[in-house]
């Protein structure tokens, strides 16, 4: 009998499905949810994916259309009105048979208004269209003339290129558009003059006008048409596209005011008035402004010069002009001062405490072992040429600007000489005559056959030595007449360039006790755009400006248009400016450091002497900031120039162009960004010692060559040597009397390779000047003021 085993029941028991009804009532639904709240998934939207697609597209349309909308207006809205600013237009022809006149004839032909300033020889013209309900003022520049041209681009809001159908643009030409280019180039509307189109057929007139869109969209790739001011609807649209459009923002002006002088007066006590409109940021008179090629200047006051108006209380109606205003004054309080460099004290040096036995032998007076004064004659003297009338006191003042640094750039390759002290013999040369009254002419003086030959043969010299610096970079031969710790006391080895320490404030120059330090630049940059003025006069404004102190040179009328820009904070202060560097394509011959070149960046333009040096991968400082000094300024590579000049807030564009025979013909040599003021900045000078292997024995060598003497041996022992295929070692013992010494490797090497060792010596640029042109001296920019 099978007795059957007892169990539970199991406690799941059988549900059935419910059923599903789609028509449940609310009620049901809320006891069914029991307080919960259904929440929408974010993988099932509302809507369908396509539906929502569209709709964001059309919202970010909309706020694109918005956002343009917007912009257009706050650009174009300081031109509206009928005291509106006028729309600034450059006129720059690129060939000698273009007439500037006729084709701003054409312009206002168009539209039946009259030209203001045409008929009178004035660098500003002027036309009202009140067609398009705003005023034009045409700033034309002459043919060839470069640095008129660069002016007139750097204050204007459009640039009108006039090209010519029938003369092809010269290498001037195109030199000066990659000028307009590096400096930053307004809108730009290209136009054929109407005189010249009577000698083109109309067939080829549109493959004329074809060929001369590819050559400008070279330069402005922007371009879509250029204009032919014989027609008249061109003109028309010309003009339309000059008053009805919006000029494109150039982004080193962001920020910064500038005033087109329409009326310069000079007044009473040396105070120069410049009537115009305000443009870029806020004018305030507790800055600075800028004269180009002149210098830097206080303003005194700002008061109104309003536009006369029709009163038409009258039939015939008549013109009643407004009293000028006061606006602002500067306060001295918070205004900038003229000083730009420090005053250099020397007794803030380190002094050494004399020891007690030097200031015992001070107080025992003259006695016999006092040394006596050498006999005359005894020493060797130089001839020293001074200017006629120089009294032999004041010539004692005369700094002789060679020193023993320049001697070693000039001679790297080639022996030199120690230098001695000499007592110096004042000589009257009245071929010296120099002119009182202008410092920057500079008396002209005839050299001999055999040192104008000398000369002659050095310069041709430069192309060799430039390949000779590319085959053999630093490498230089040790000189035989001079011991090498005398001719190279100024240098220093180093492990290693990146890491090893460099102290960036010893034996520093004369020249860096007159610049100024910034603490903290990116800092001092960022609180000066936050505490611009707001008490300054806004743009669109038509002001009189009172400026101080200005020369009777600066007032004179030239071929540019008189601007005056308006500095921010601290741009006065000289310091080190290092920038970015790329050499030009089509600029030929050697570019050498310390060449004098003109720097263009701002509105400033100075004769300098960049150092150049070796710039980083991504502007790194390394361990120790120093980098390699360049000799030449290569093709192809980004190099760092270094100048003593005025700071400048904002990634400014610069380029350095080189001065030839005529003045009006410049040649570009590099164009750039400005980097840092970094003053801590060391700039390395190398060069390169190298010896013979004349016996190898596996790791050791007998070297020959690289010293001349057992002093110079014992002197450089401590430094590292390295060969060419990549072993380093060091000096063991002196050989003989003849420069041999034996070095030991970190692996064998090869008789056929070259023993060398690094020298390092810190090197520094030489002091700017304010640059200006033929006829006009430097102004208070570059002068010391206290």
């Amino acid at each position: 009998m099978v007795v059957e085993a007892h169990h539970h029941r199991s406690t799941l028991k059988q549900k059935n499905k419910p059923f599903k009804s789609h028509h449940a009532t609310k009620s049901a639904l809320k006891d069914i949810a029991k307080g919960r709240t259904a929440r929408q998934s974010t993988k099932s939207p509302a809507v369908s994916t396509v539906t929502q697609a569209r709709l964001n597209r059309r919202n970010t349309q909309k706020q694109v259309q918005a956002t343009k909308r917007a912009s257009l207006i706050a650009a174009t809205r300081i031109f509206s009105g009928i005291d509106g600013a006028p729309r600034i237009v450059a006129i720059i022809p690129l060939s000698e048979d273009i007439d500037t006149q006729t084709c701003i004839q054409a312009l206002g032909k168009c539209v039946d208004e009259e030209i203001h300033g045409l008929n009178e020889k004035k660098n500003i013209w002027t036309m009202k269209t009140s067609r398009f309900k705003t005023s034009l003022q045409f700033l034309p520049v002459p043919f060839a003339r470069p640095f008129a041209a660069l002016d007139a681009a750097r204050a204007a809001d459009y640039t009108l290129l006039l090209l010519s159908p029938t003369i092809e643009v010269t290498p001037a030409g195109d030199t000066l558009l990659r000028m307009l280019q590096a400096q930053g180039l307004p809108t730009v509307i290209a136009a054929i003059p109407p005189t010249t189109t009577e000698y083109i057929d109309a067939k080829a007139r549109p493959a004329v006008l074809k060929s001369l869109l590819s050559f400008i969209q070279y330069f402005d790739p922007t371009q879509r048409r250029v204009f032919d001011l014989s027609a008249p609807a061109d003109s028309l649209n010309t003009l339309r596209a000059l008053a009805e459009g919006c000029p494109g923002e150039i982004k080193w002006r962001a920020g910064r005011p500038w005033v087109v002088g329409e009326s310069v007066e000079r007044g009473e006590g040396g105070v120069l008035k410049v009537t115009g409109v305000v443009r870029g940021g806020r004018l305030s008179p507790d800055r600075l402004v800028h004269i180009p090629n002149h210098g830097d200047y206080l303003v005194s006051k700002i008061m109104s010069a309003p536009l006369p108006r029709t009163k038409h209380t009258k039939p015939g109606g008549m013109d009643v002009e407004a009293e000028p205003v006061l606006l602002v004054e500067r306060l001295p309080s918070s205004a900038d001062s003229l000083v730009s460099t420090n005053v250099a004290d020397d007794m803030a040096n380190e002094q050494t405490w004399p020891t007690e036995e030097e200031m015992a032998g001070a107080l025992q007076g003259t006695g016999e072992g006092d040394v006596p004064d050498a006999k005359k004659g005894t020493t060797p003297k130089r001839i020293r040429r001074i200017p006629k009338g120089m009294t032999e006191y004041q010539a004692s003042w005369i700094v002789d600007e060679s020193e023993d640094e320049d001697q070693d750039e000039d001679q790297d390759g080639e022996e030199g000489g120690g230098r001695i002290d000499e007592d110096e013999e004042m000589v009257l040369d009245d071929a010296l005559d120099m002119e009182s009254e202008r410092k920057s002419v500079v008396a002209f003086q005839e050299l001999d056959m055999e040192e104008e030959q000398k000369q002659l043969t050095s310069w041709r010299k430069r192309s060799q030595e430039e390949q000779d610096a590319q085959a053999f970079p630093d490498e230089i031969d040790t000189p035989q007449d001079i011991p090498a710790h005398t001719r190279f006391a100024r240098f220093r080895g180093l492990r290693s360039l990146r890491t090893s320490p460099w102290d960036p404030y010893e034996n520093l120059p004369s020249d860096y006790a007159r610049i100024f330090e910034f603490e903290d630049f990116k800092r001092t940059e960022r609180d000066m755009w936050h505490e611009l003025e707001d008490n300054g006069i806004e743009p669109g404004r038509r002001v009189t400006i009172f400026i101080e102190g200005v020369s009777p040179e600066a007032s004179v009328p030239s071929e540019s248009p008189f601007v005056i820009y308006g500095l921010l904070k601290h741009e006065h202060k000289k310091t080190v400016l290092h920038f970015t560097v790329q050499r030009n394509t089509e600029c030929e011959g050697s570019v050498r450091s310390k060449d004098p070149l003109i720097l263009c960046y701002g509105p400033r333009r100075l004769r300098v002497n960049p150092v150049y040096s070796h710039h980083t991968r991504g502007g790194g400082k390394g361990a120790n900031n120093v980098h390699k000094f360049e000799r030449f300024l290569w093709h192809g590579t980004t190099t760092v120039a270094s100048v003593y000049a005025p700071i400048m807030f904002g990634k400014q564009p610069c380029m350095l162009l080189r001065e030839t025979q005529n003045p009006q013909t410049p040649e570009l040599v590099a164009m750039g960004t400005f980097m840092n003021p970094d003053t801590t900045r060391i700039i390395a000078k190398r060069i390169i010692l190298t010896g013979h292997p004349f016996k190898v024995h596996k790791k050791t060598a007998t070297v020959r060559y690289m010293f001349f003497n057992p002093d110079d041996i014992q002197y450089f022992k401590p430094i590292q040597l390295f060969t060419k295929h990549g072993r380093t070692g060091h000096i063991r013992e002196s050989l003989g009397t003849h420069g041999y010494f034996k070095a030991h490797f970190d692996g064998p090497i090869n008789q056929m390779d070259t023993v060398c060792m690094s020298l390092y010596k810190r090197v520094y640029p030489r002091w700017s000047e304010n640059w200006a042109t033929l006829g006009a001296s430097s102004g208070k920019g570059d002068e010391m003021e206290e």
